[in-house]
């Protein structure tokens, strides 16, 4: 922690979730120790990429695999590669969409969110269509590029994928599924591509993969990953911001080697084992009640612990969000968009010690 110190920074311990304002998640020591490897020596970086996304379809059971600067870079090259199919796309035509004339991407209206503009900007517009299947292939038309489904917590209002899906084909309409956050399970790895036929699908490295949060993952079609490729650097154009480095390929790499190794049942248990515990140490302390909460904040299969505080509680939320954040320790816990008077405590990012810490803490805090 030498570098925290030296500016005065308080590390957090991170009750909330993988989220990119803390730093996603942590990474393994193989991780780190690919990426300490790679960094000792020049490589030909684009070789690498195409060697490393060979490597990592192989693991995952992809035609084909792309390393991205993140999830959202991945919607870029991806919505990129397919504004243009069936040709291959030139870096330069974005944002003018200079002889493109496939600009526009179907989002259900439920889905609508920030990363929205991973799309826009690559020139496209957004047509959004209601939660129906109806009106999902109302707004099909000639100047589709594909549709984009956010899954996990998003997706719960619309339609089964499968009848999107369907109806994506019956139209030729490719799909492209960002599910950043959506590892656990592993599974998903391939279900979205290989089970269900999506043309491709999104993955965040720094999340549940525990890789570095700088990197992500585009898994699909052949034709798809050519076209990322095609525009990501070093060639000029749209994806010239969105540089992966040899170090992070290397760690996403030994990212999903270290993902497909764990015993992800053992884990999950791990995960509700915290839960049990945090609520077995809040119980009894008056006007504060506990509830197993299930799936995750982002729809993954794992529970996490609702705290609720009654109306006539002592202290407001934000009052213990703030003593959580300013004692000796900085603890960060997860709020619940619809309830002002719950916070939620999610294991996925804590050790056992640091969930015990967690725990000990919010308590003082709410019986003094």
């Amino acid at each position: 922690m030498g570098i925290y110190d030296d500016l005065g920074i308080k590390p957090i311990i991170n009750a909330s979730a993988t989220l990119t304002k803390l730093g996603g998640s942590r990474m393994p020591a193989e991780v780190l120790e690919a990426m300490q490897a790679a960094a000792g020596a020049f490589v030909d970086v684009p070789l690498l990429q195409a060697r490393v996304g060979d490597r990592i379809a192989e693991f995952t059971r992809n035609e084909a695999a792309f390393v991205s600067s993140g999830a959202a870079g991945g919607i870029v090259l991806a919505v990129a590669t397919l504004m243009a199919a069936p040709n291959e796309p030139d870096p330069m035509a974005y944002p003018m969409l200079k002889g493109i004339t496939r600009n526009e991407a179907i989002v259900f209206a439920s889905q609508r969110n920030g990363y929205d503009f991973a799309i826009v900007q690559t020139g496209a517009s957004i047509v959004e269509c209601d939660d129906t299947l109806d009106s999902f292939e109302a707004a099909i038309s000639g100047r589709t590029a594909c549709l984009v489904w956010f899954a996990g917590a998003l997706a719960a209002k619309s339609p089964p994928i499968e009848d999107v899906i369907a109806i994506a084909r019956k139209h030729g309409v490719p799909v492209l599924v960002d599910a950043a956050a959506q590892i656990p399970p592993v599974s998903n790895l391939w279900h979205y591509t290989r089970v269900l036929g999506c043309e491709g699908v999104l993955f965040s490295g720094g999340k549940g993969m525990r890789g570095p949060q700088s990197a992500g993952l585009v898994l699909g079609s052949r034709a798809l990953i050519a076209g990322c490729r095609r525009l990501s650097p070093p060639t000029q154009g749209i994806g010239r911001p969105l540089k992966v480095g040899k170090e992070e390929l290397a760690g996403m790499l030994a990212a999903v080697q270290h993902t497909l190794a764990q015993d992800e049942g053992a884990m999950l248990e791990g995960y509700e084992a915290i839960v049990q515990k945090w609520m077995r140490d809040l119980a009894g302390i008056a006007g504060v009640t506990t509830e197993r909460g299930f799936p995750s904040e982002a729809g993954q299969p794992h529970a996490r612990t609702i705290v609720r505080f009654d109306a006539g509680f002592r202290k407001t939320r934000d009052q213990v969000i703030g003593e959580l954040k300013n004692g000796d320790v900085w603890i960060e816990v997860g709020v619940l968009a619809d309830e002002p008077n719950a916070i939620a405590l999610n294991p996925q990012t804590l050790t056992r010690e640091e969930a015990d810490i967690v725990a000990a803490r919010l308590r003082q805090i709410l019986t003094s």
